[in-house]
């Protein structure tokens, strides 16, 4: 599902003293199938963006077109859309409120009007593609870890089978390991099933190895677009916003300025390890 934006602006509180522009005359076009990283400091618009993509806000100016829906139409129907682009908010185990695991997944699809048994079937795959165990299904979701409950809200939009599905911060608060599993459940998702997926997160390790595309917002524009070795290719803009880059490029950064013979990026620690390699064999060689 194609989304396009058009010259989109987004100011809160208008025409009061409270007046914040969050985003200003961002053009951006996703193309179906694409896993994109959205990265910016605290406060550069990320998240006003992505609440723009379902119709949870309209923009104040300029037009985003998902699909075949245009949020600012007149007469706009937008739960088909919310329907086709799923939200997962940051700390999104706050929004859980069912006694159960089961009736919490199934909060979305039972809106639908779907049938008992398409909804229970539903439930059931959302939860194994979260790696939930079903017989966790009559727990009460409050009994939890903090990743558990974080993979039941994420099971719940999954469960509305949406053609997009964005998620903010998923992995804020998590240990290193909840962090770890929720992330490559996330990558092997958007494998099996070439859905939509866009990624807001400030660590540039998770962005690096998951995403195809990077799009960096500063004071509610975009900065940068492109792919990863390429928007960390920017390591002195990005610093200059306040931004980092992958742990794996700093010390290819660092190394080079000592004169080493290693590529300007790596995005994994393992990459960053063969180039090393690779240039110390170099500089043995000329020993």
């Amino acid at each position: 599902m194609p989304i396009q934006l058009n010259n989109v602006s987004f100011t809160y509180s208008p025409g009061t003293p409270f007046e914040r522009h969050a985003l200003r005359g961002i053009n951006l076009s996703i193309a179906d199938g694409e896993f994109i990283g959205i990265i910016g400091q605290t406060g550069s618009g990320k998240s006003t963006l992505v609440q723009l993509l379902n119709g949870l806000i309209k923009p104040t100016q300029g037009t985003v077109r998902v699909g075949d829906v245009t949020t600012t139409d007149k007469g706009v129907r937008l739960r088909p859309l919310r329907q086709m682009v799923g939200l997962v908010f940051q700390f999104a185990e706050h929004q859980l409120f069912a006694e159960t695991v089961a009736a919490d997944i199934a909060f979305g699809p039972l809106n639908l009007g779907l049938d008992p048994s398409e909804i229970a079937a539903r439930v059931d795959e959302a939860m194994l593609t979260v790696g939930l165990p079903l017989e966790m299904k009559e727990r009460s979701p409050f009994e939890l870890s903090g990743g558990q409950m974080r993979r039941v809200a994420i099971a719940g939009v999954l469960a509305m089978r949406p053609q997009v599905l964005i998620l903010d911060e998923p992995t804020a608060g998590l240990d290193p390991r909840g962090r770890d599993e929720i992330l490559t459940r996330i990558g092997a998702l958007h494998r099996e099933r070439g859905i939509t997926v866009i990624l807001v997160s400030h660590s540039m390790e998770d962005i690096a190895r998951l995403v195809s595309r990077i799009v960096v917002i500063h004071e509610g524009e975009v900065l940068h677009d492109g792919p990863p070795r390429e928007v960390f290719c920017s390591a002195e803009s990005l610093s200059g916003i306040g931004l980092g880059v992958p742990q794996a490029t700093e010390i290819l950064r660092r190394l080079r300025l000592a004169g080493w013979n290693v590529p300007a990026v790596a995005l994994t620690l393992a990459e960053a390890h063969g180039f090393i390699v690779e240039a110390w064999r170099e500089r043995s060689g000329e020993a």
